[in-house]
């Protein structure tokens, strides 16, 4: 019996296996915990979960995992597939454009089929001698997980700082290198943020440590080379829980930064780099609501403020005199103009805003305050700030990609306005980009707000409902979505596939109330823009081809997966609980279900910077809001789609137990005989598997599961 045949006798709700005597669901063991708040009692079942040491809690995850790999096994083979022409597609032996910093290009690069890259840099010119930094792939031999953190060169071109994650936790260690002999320095800082900073004096260093708990970065230390690190300076330490902390180094080289960030508010500190023993001072005092960002340039600092301004605006203020009372604006607002990032050069600055939900870059002459936009033609598109280090310069370096549109980088002359393509993305096996359409649409809500919704699919797919469609959405944090290039996506594609980005509310798309509108207290916007764009694609609407009229419908809800995330699987949770019924299938990648229990444990890592995102359940208001919506709460006996739930042991933004135990609770509560998969990666975390080609494995999985559950065969 083929696969087809097989996948025809299961019909739509039933797992497709090998052959061979269906395996049965695991089972996990019911250890009540009653919690009881506000007059209100939850009994959770699978609590016990928690505890990723235990013998019981290993051996359900591990029973899982064989759970999974049975009722896959009939797809094992396309999986393969799909995994091969992935990474077919990808160039083996490959290199970023190099960039220019302090006399030397730098860049990494892949050899044939190496996981991690090498960093690498010439002095002088692009065509120099190499000299190699850190050799990826070599410091990651052996190791199940590994990752490169953050890197940073000395003033004098001759040391090296670096951090590096082998556990996947995203606690760097912090180390340091003689570049010229490549000896290692002895001391190794555990525990840190990741991020390095170089004072001017070529020996001392600054770094963030984090609470191996919580994994909040709360403390600045100063280091100097060669000395132990027992006897590092505390130099700030932040006591607000809520607070982020990180160190950064003006582009002008004369400064060290420390930014202290919450979700509404920020704090800037700084001194100088040529004076790193001095105390820092404070830029402007945090305030409620106030969210600012800070550069350096000449006798001015630059400021990105929301202050009077929701959108951000970019404003100065003398390097003698900080303090808001003497911040000007640096060019005309348009308020309904949001800026999210800004680039300074010494006769220009550069500002990165959104319009309409699209990323545009725009360049303002510093002496005559002329100002001009790039000009970009497709309909969805991202064009954001590249990679800019030197401030005398006229040349602009950004980065470009579509959904059809492979990463690029271009240099652009603001002085004559011409721009040069220095790299686009191989994409291997005669890709062409014309061969694949590209909608915009808006989206009605059903409180009349418009959804931007970017489309793509291969020309000649028929949009009378018969496609299956993939549909992608995000929604929290601000963190806003655009339409990228994905290699891997086209082995949707090219099956007959379209693909469609939501720009949901939470995001910052169309501007800071879009996310206002998506958090706290409205979160439950963000879940029913994502219905209502599933409602949106599930339905006839008319359009126009050429210059006729036609009704087209891009998908059915036989043939709709959707898919999110982390935050995005929270949507993925709360969706299903709503609405199933809209959905073939469903996605929920290391998904944050366990709302209320988390955000009331502030030993959770992450938990107390997060309360300006869903609110504290300590507060009756706020628990109530919460449970409303919390999927591992809402679980109720009722039919679900097909579910494949992915996490990772090691997850350092949302911890495994939370997926393991949704579908634990769900595998009780659900009326259907529908797919319900649990897979955790046991040796990776948030991100998934390290190095190019292992995290190909994790695509290739989930797109594996759509195809079975549409009766695809290779």
């Amino acid at each position: 019996m083929n696969f087809l045949q097989r996948a025809a006798l299961a019909g739509a709700g039933a797992a497709l296996t090998s052959g061979a005597m269906a395996q049965s669901a695991p089972v996990a063991p019911i250890k009540p915990k009653v919690f009881t708040d506000f007059g209100v009692t939850r009994t959770d079942n699978y609590y016990w979960l928690n505890q990723p040491t235990e013998p019981a809690v290993l051996k359900y995850l591990n029973d899982e995992n064989g759970y999974f790999d049975q009722q896959m096994s009939g797809a094992k083979a396309m999986q393969k597939k799909l995994a091969a022409e992935i990474k077919n597609r990808i160039k083996q032996e490959d290199a970023t454009e190099p960039y220019r910093d302090n006399g030397y290009y730098y860049y990494s690069r892949f050899e044939f089929a190496s996981e991690y890259p090498i960093y690498c840099r010439k002095k002088g010119s692009a065509i120099g001698t190499e000299e190699v930094l850190l050799n990826g792939d070599e410091m990651g031999t052996g190791k199940k997980y590994f990752q490169i953190g953050d890197w940073a060169v000395s003033d004098n071109n001759q040391l090296l700082a670096f951090s590096v994650d082998t556990v996947s936790r995203r606690l760097y260690t912090l180390r340091f290198k003689n570049i010229a002999t490549g000896k290692l320095f002895p001391e190794c800082i555990a525990n840190t943020g990741g991020e390095v900073v170089w004072a001017a004096d070529n020996k001392t260093v600054f770094y963030t440590k984090k609470n191996v708990t919580t994994l909040l970065p709360y403390q600045v230390y100063r280091h100097t080379l060669g000395t132990d690190p027992k006897g590092d300076a505390l130099v700030y330490e932040e006591h607000d829980n809520t607070f982020n902390v990180q160190v950064n180094r003006s582009k002008s080289k004369k400064y060290i930064g420390i930014e202290l960030a919450s979700s509404l508010s920020s704090e800037y500190r700084y001194l100088e780099a040529g004076a790193p023993t001095e105390q820092p001072k404070v830029f402007q005092r945090r305030e409620k609501d106030h969210l600012y960002q800070v550069e350096h340039l000449a006798d001015k600092f630059y400021i990105r403020t929301n202050w009077l301004a929701p959108n951000y605006r970019l404003m100065t203020t003398p390097v003698a005199t900080t303090g808001k009372a003497t911040w000007t604006d640096a060019l005309t607002r348009h308020p309904e103009i949001f800026l999210d990032n800004f680039e300074l050069f010494k006769e220009y600055f550069v500002l990165n805003e959104r319009k309409g939900g699209l990323r545009q870059l725009h360049v303002v002459n510093l002496k005559d305050k002329q100002e001009h936009y790039l000009p970009f033609d497709e309909s969805a598109y991202t064009a954001t700030i590249g990679v800019n280090r030197e401030l005398d310069t006229p040349v602009l370096r950004y980065n470009y990609t579509s959904l059809t549109t492979p990463p690029s980088i271009f240099e652009y002359d603001m002085s004559t306005r011409v721009g040069t393509l220095l790299k686009e993305q191989s994409v291997l096996g005669n890709y062409n980009k014309f061969d694949y359409v590209t909608e915009r649409v808006f989206v009605k809500s059903r409180d009349n707000k418009f959804i931007p919704m970017s489309i793509v699919y291969k020309k000649g797919t028929k949009l009378d409902g018969s496609a299956p469609l993939l549909q992608y959405a995000y929604g929290s944090y601000g963190f806003s979505q655009d339409p990228t290039f994905s290699a891997a996506r086209l082995s949707l594609l090219n099956r007959g596939f379209v693909y469609a980005l939501c720009n949901i509310r939470g995001g910052q798309e169309m501007g800071r109330q879009w996310f206002e509108d998506g958090r706290m207290l409205h979160k439950i916007n963000s879940f029913n823009d994502f219905i209502d764009c599933s409602e949106y694609l599930t339905k006839p609407h008319e359009a126009t081809v050429g210059s006729a009229k036609v009704q087209q419908r891009y998908t059915a809800s036989d043939k709709l997966f959707a898919m999110g995330g982390s935050a995005g699987g929270l949507l993925m949770g709360a969706v299903l609980n709503m609405r199933p019924e809209l959905y073939k299938g469903v996605i929920a990648a290391v998904p944050f279900v366990d709302v209320v229990t988390t955000m009331a444990d502030p030993t959770i890592p992450l938990t107390t910077s997060e309360y300006d995102q869903w609110g504290n359940p300590a507060d009756e208001e706020y628990f109530k809001y919460m449970l409303s919506y919390s999927p591992y709460d809402n679980v109720k006996a009722q039919a679900y789609p097909n579910l494949l739930v992915t996490t990772g042991l090691h997850d350092s933004q949302v911890q495994y137990y939370e997926p393991a135990k949704w579908v634990a609770k769900l595998r009780t509560q659900k009326t259907d005989k529908n797919l319900l998969l649990l897979h955790t990666d046991m040796v990776a975390g948030h991100g998934g598997a390290s190095g190019r080609f292992k995290s190909i494995d994790d695509t290739a999985r989930q797109y594996a599961f759509m195809l079975m559950l549409l009766g695809k065969n290779l």
